[in-house]
């Protein structure tokens, strides 16, 4: 599912935040306790050089041979070590009752008698597991704040940044070719969403220009294909007219009026349908689809009889849809078409009305169809010659016209299912 540019951003920061949280800590964390043991040390050795001066004054603290108030100890040794040497051990504290870490210095010196000496002096240090806990629930909340500021940030901030983007992006949904004047300019002085305006409005010129000479040429050339096409056939029924044809000769013309009136019925769904996904029905209202069947069921009532068929409607609840009245008829008209056309003599007709659609159903010596294909152009249904196979593809192309309609197609118990219903 498609997320919102804001969203989207929060998404990914919501995602970053934690590796870079976690990073920043250790590197922290390191940096905290390599400062600690800096100064530490730093106390370590100046006490050191405070414990041997006083040594020189007052030769009884040599005698110092357990750690005590002042913790330091005084050890004699054969061999003596000038260089500081550094550690970190655990001694048991009787106040806490457990290990704590302790930093030591052990170093020598030569004492105001000649003797060699090993020096220890220690100090208590921070407990690393609690700095652990008290840095990661700093860390915690730290995460949590920068988090609710970036989210107050892209409620804010961001929308406001992108609401020019964000009305581009409404007006392109809402844009029919026709009414170029729909879509708006944005001045907000942002250069990367003028450039983009810019190039929108150009876009949609060009695409103007060519739908309008589309829709030209379609249209002349329709007409000027309709006008010899009647002219011949008002010929050829002059011809049978006059009765001086034999009966191979009148035949033949028949052949040719029928092909030729094909081509009439092609050539109107064509511009037909160049004029749906033309989108040149753009009025809406508020439409009954019960009336609307009651007119088709009424026009059609010669060609029900001529095939004696049952048409049973069921009316529940009234289906109400905002089209194009003239779209909508067209519709229904062709769906009930196929449903007389392709049914057998005394075969069934059923239509349900409800709130949530439209429902045609009809027997036939057809078997199941294939959804995929029966609404694809010049599409025939199997042993029929005669169509010119736009029929369904008109009906889809009303439907795609509307984004809150689908037709849905099923086969259940010898009747095949044409739905009209609601998103």
């Amino acid at each position: 599912m498609a997320k919102s540019l804001k969203n989207y951003t929060l998404k990914h920061l919501a995602y970053a935040l934690p590796l870079v949280v976690a990073i920043w800590a250790a590197l922290f964390y390191a940096f905290i306790l390599d400062e600690v043991y800096d100064n530490v040390d730093d106390g370590l050795k100046n006490q050191k050089i405070n414990i041997i001066r006083q040594a020189y004054l007052d030769s009884t603290i040599l005698n110092t041979r357990e750690y005590g108030v002042n913790q330091f100890r005084i050890i004699p040794t054969d061999s003596i070590q000038k260089k500081n040497v550094f550690s970190r051990e655990f001694i048991y504290m009787e106040y806490d009752a457990e290990m704590e870490p302790y930093r030591i210095l052990r170093t020598g010196f030569y004492g105001p008698d000649g003797q060699a000496y090993s020096l220890e002096i220690r100090t208590s240090t921070v407990e690393e597991d609690d700095l652990i806990i008290d840095l990661s629930i700093a860390l915690f909340v730290l995460y949590l704040l920068l988090l609710l500021t970036i989210f107050l940030i892209n409620n804010r901030v961001l929308r406001r940044a992108l609401k020019p983007l964000s009305r581009l992006t409404e007006d392109l949904q809402n844009y029919q070719f026709g009414n170029k004047n729909q879509v708006r300019r944005i001045d907000e002085g942002v250069t990367e969403f003028q450039i983009l305006s810019d190039k929108v409005q150009d876009m949609i010129e060009r695409n103007e220009s060519l739908f309008h000479k589309q829709r030209t040429f379609i249209e002349n050339a329709s007409h000027e294909l309709q006008t010899p096409l009647t002219i011949t056939i008002g010929q050829l029924e002059l011809l049978l007219a006059e009765g001086q044809l034999d009966e191979i000769q009148s035949q033949r013309i028949d052949q040719a009026k029928s092909a030729l009136h094909r081509l009439v019925q092609l050539n109107r769904n064509l511009l037909m349908l160049s004029k749906i996904e033309n989108r040149q029905f753009p009025e809406k209202e508020e439409i009954p689809v019960s009336a609307v069947w009651s007119e088709i069921e009424e026009e059609l009532q010669d060609l029900v009889i001529f095939k004696e068929l049952h048409v049973h409607t069921k009316l529940n609840e009234e289906f109400q849809i905002k089209a194009h009245r003239g779209l909508i008829k067209i519709l229904i008209s062709n769906l009930y078409r196929n449903a007389i056309k392709y049914n057998f003599k005394g075969g069934k007709i059923e239509v349900k009305i409800d709130s949530k659609g439209f429902t045609i159903g009809n027997t036939s010596e057809l078997p199941p169809l294939n959804p995929e294909i029966i609404y694809d152009r010049f599409y025939k249904f199997p042993g029929d010659s005669q169509s010119t196979g736009l029929g369904l593809s008109i009906v889809q192309s009303i439907v795609g016209t509307y984004p809150n309609l689908k037709i849905h197609y099923t086969y259940e118990k010898e009747f095949h299912l044409f739905t009209l219903k609601k998103i």
